[in-house]
């Protein structure tokens, strides 16, 4: 199964895609999306009778968006790839999906997926 997944805007986007067909989830994570990404993903999969187990390539949209949204994004799906020893592919553009089962399907692999975020981050200063 491939995993596709979007962090790119408040919306979180999932696609679990198998041979013989494509299941889409989206979840309003606002501010919660580090705190509860894992949780999502677990029950997007328990949904289907599966578990992070049953992942065997990882597809992530690499930006432009968010730039807390791309960076745990990418980090948790880097992180799952690695943990699991699996592919993981980012790509960019509105096509982005059917570029990343494609490549993933041919067998390529980033091996870690860097961001990008089309800008330079809006931090704030901290307050004292």
């Amino acid at each position: 199964m491939i995993l596709l997944l979007d962090t790119s805007t408040p919306t979180c986007k999932v696609t679990l895609v198998s041979d013989d067909s494509s299941h889409d989830f989206s979840w309003e994570s606002g501010r919660q999306l580090a705190k509860g990404l894992l949780e999502y993903l677990e029950k997007c999969l328990e949904e289907l009778g599966k578990t992070l187990d049953d992942v065997d390539m990882i597809g992530v949209y690499r930006g432009p968006g968010s730039f807390t949204g791309l960076r745990i994004g990418v980090t948790v799906a880097n992180t799952i790839a690695e943990s699991s020893g699996i592919a993981i592919v980012g790509e960019t553009g509105d096509d982005w999906q059917n570029l990343a089962i494609k490549r993933l399907r041919q067998g390529d692999n980033d091996q870690i997926v860097m961001p990008i975020y089309g800008s330079e981050a809006h931090i704030t200063k901290q307050r004292k």
